[in-house]
């Protein structure tokens, strides 16, 4: 008698348990499996909006150029040490003349040199973010790639197909 009400409730390729209880909950892999293919539209879409303007020569020349002021803040400073310890006189008649430089003009540079540098942090950090984008859109590329490499009977042939060292493993395989 149990062996005719399983062949009712699971029999026939089917499983009736299973298609009952997704009537009223979610199927938990096929959930996934649309997250995952939203995740990886969305991302393609960052992607294509971040890939959109490629750097000119230009804008390259200028990126190079702002890398000039903070290596030449810290060896000028690093410069400073040394002729103070190589000639006092001189180095003394220099910082005289910037003890007369107004409060105002101090604050004024400051403000500058903040901005340029907070400028140039958000610069980089939404080209890190625009870089992290394109790697997370090729995410389902590599993911595809890599079930092909561990199980290359599955889906398409890898594209070492031609390659008679992965013949020779795959006849040894079986």
């Amino acid at each position: 008698m149990i062996g005719p009400l399983f062949k009712l409730l699971f029999g026939g390729g089917r499983n009736v348990v299973a298609e009952t209880a997704e009537v009223f909950r979610i199927n938990a892999e096929a959930e996934a499996e649309r997250g995952f293919g939203l995740q990886g539209r969305a991302l393609e879409q960052f992607a294509a909006e971040f890939l959109k303007g490629r750097r000119t020569r230009f804008d390259r020349f200028m990126d190079a150029l702002n890398r000039i002021p903070r290596p030449a803040m810290a060896l000028g400073t690093l410069a400073l040490f040394v002729t103070a310890m190589l000639d006092p006189v001189w180095f003394a008649a220099r910082m005289s003349g910037i003890a007369l430089v107004p409060e105002p003009l101090w604050w004024l540079l400051g403000a500058i040199v903040s901005f340029y540098f907070g400028a140039r942090h958000q610069a980089k950090g939404q080209d890190f973010q625009r870089d992290l984008a394109a790697t997370l859109a090729a995410a389902p590329d590599v993911a595809r790639r890599v079930r092909q490499i561990e199980d290359p009977d599955a889906g398409t042939e890898p594209p070492a197909a031609d390659n008679p060292a992965l013949a020779e493993w795959r006849a040894k395989r079986g």
